[in-house]
């Protein structure tokens, strides 16, 4: 699908697992993800100005990844994640703070970019500082025509009803996972089931789309007078980290290119298996 500029807006981070280490952070992995669908993702990040923000650059470029928009922090680490599996593959993390991404502040040059993107996909952890959150929010409102997608990203505390609520007014497209349709259901008193609150949320935040993804019971979508209900498939998993994102690359792509509801949502769970 080329032609397409999409941004991976927040963390870059390396993923430390008991028995490796892997580049990752959801806007990198999204913009990756683009890439390997023929579009063009470009990560807006920040790196520190150490051996691991030097290798994440150097592994982003030899991705075919553009690094032009991540900046080099000259007093903050490079962001790390301590990342456990479960039985099941599925990751829990540990973010230390005061992480060079936490001081993420956009230049002329990105927000430049982000006005001619034709999507852009951010979260709520890379919006836990001060910071950060004036600059990602900045680049977020700067991509005007861009599809504007809330990957909501629900990380240890880093979160609030605020910072949820400002992402939503600025969506078109809200994505989301099982505990963090429960978070949003507490905040928004949405009706406990999973179709119904999806609904509230697509009417009251004039969205696109909304999405739900179910882990093995697969993924829900909604748009205004549509809905598509896919149903888990059975994989061999070795770990979960990056289907999400490959998923909602998928999901942005096919959206800029006209496809309809259940072909968007039958191809985005087709990319994410694999």
């Amino acid at each position: 699908m080329p032609g397409r500029i999409a941004i991976g807006l927040g963390e870059i981070l390396w993923d430390v697992l008991p028995n490796r280490r892997t580049l990752g952070g959801a806007p990198a992995n999204f913009a990756y993800q683009v890439n390997a669908l023929g579009g063009t993702g470009i990560p807006l990040s920040r790196v520190g100005d150490d051996a691991p923000g030097r290798e994440a650059l150097a592994e982003l470029a030899a991705r075919g990844v553009s690094t032009a928009h991540i900046s080099v922090d000259p007093v903050h680490p490079t962001g790390t994640v301590l990342a456990e599996l479960d039985a099941n593959g599925v990751a829990a993390y540990t973010f230390p703070d005061d992480v060079a991404w936490d001081f993420l502040a956009p230049t002329e040059a990105d927000l430049a970019l982000a006005a001619r993107a034709d999507a852009i996909c951010f979260g709520t952890l890379a919006q836990r500082s001060p910071v950060a959150k004036k600059g990602v929010l900045d680049v977020v409102r700067a991509a005007a025509r861009a599809l504007r997608i809330y990957d909501a990203n629900l990380r240890q505390n880093f979160w609030d009803s605020g910072r949820i609520r400002a992402s939503l007014r600025l969506a078109d497209v809200l994505k989301i996972n099982d505990a963090e349709l429960a978070v949003f259901t507490d905040i928004f008193c949405l009706p406990r089931d999973a179709r119904r609150a999806l609904d509230v949320l697509l009417h009251r935040y004039g969205l696109k789309l909304a999405v739900l993804t179910r882990g093995a019971a697969g993924s829900l979508i909604l748009a205004p007078g549509e809905t598509s209900d896919l149903p888990g498939r059975k994989t061999r998993v070795a770990d979960t980290i990056g289907a999400g994102d490959a998923f909602t690359a998928a999901l942005a792509l096919a959206w800029l290119h006209g496809w309809k509801t259940a072909d968007l949502h039958r191809y985005a769970a087709d990319v994410a298996a694999e």
